[in-house]
């Protein structure tokens, strides 16, 4: 009789363990979906917060199911090309052009223990990235997402993206 007794208390464990578990997991709003980015900025070493592309960015960052993403920023005032045509770009607007993106796709998955996501970079516009993960402290709500990237640049800022979920 104790050994049915503690085989249901310990199927009673597992069931609610199981629940506990589900119910942890079932908080967190999915990320799959399309985000319009609000934000994209730094905070420096003295703590200040400061835009990292322009006043106006703009960006789309979309995630489907099994968490495939394509993700875009851009400095909203970046200059256009005078001549009207790509080839023919000055140095000066080839460089704003680079330096006022940021693009990439890959995988995306969270790690809830670290509360971090994982962005595994398949293709980037700076090809260094390709290949590579990356790691971004997150805040998810039903319709916003923030992150930032743990480790700081060299001249000690931190980026930070904000992005608003669209319904």
């Amino acid at each position: 009789m104790k050994s049915i007794h503690r085989r249901r208390l310990g199927a009673g464990l597992a069931l609610a363990a199981a629940t506990l578990a589900t119910a942890a997991t079932a908080a967190e709003p999915s990320l799959a979906g399309t985000w319009t980015l609000t934000a994209a900025d730094r905070l420096t070493p003295d703590g200040a917060r400061r835009r990292d592309y322009g006043e106006h960015p703009k960006g789309r960052l979309i995630i489907d199911a099994q968490g495939r993403y394509s993700l875009q920023i851009f400095n909203g005032d970046r200059p256009r090309v005078v001549s009207g045509e790509k080839a023919t770009s000055t140095p000066e607007e080839f460089a704003a052009a680079a330096l006022g993106s940021s693009t990439h796709y890959g995988t995306v998955a969270v790690d809830q223990v670290a509360h971090v996501l994982v962005f595994r970079i398949e293709g980037a516009s700076f090809r260094n990235w390709e290949g590579t993960e990356q790691r971004r402290k997150y805040v998810l709500t039903a319709d916003s997402l923030s992150y930032q990237v743990p480790t700081p640049r060299p001249d000690g800022s931190i980026p930070i993206s904000e992005w608003r979920r669209e319904r």
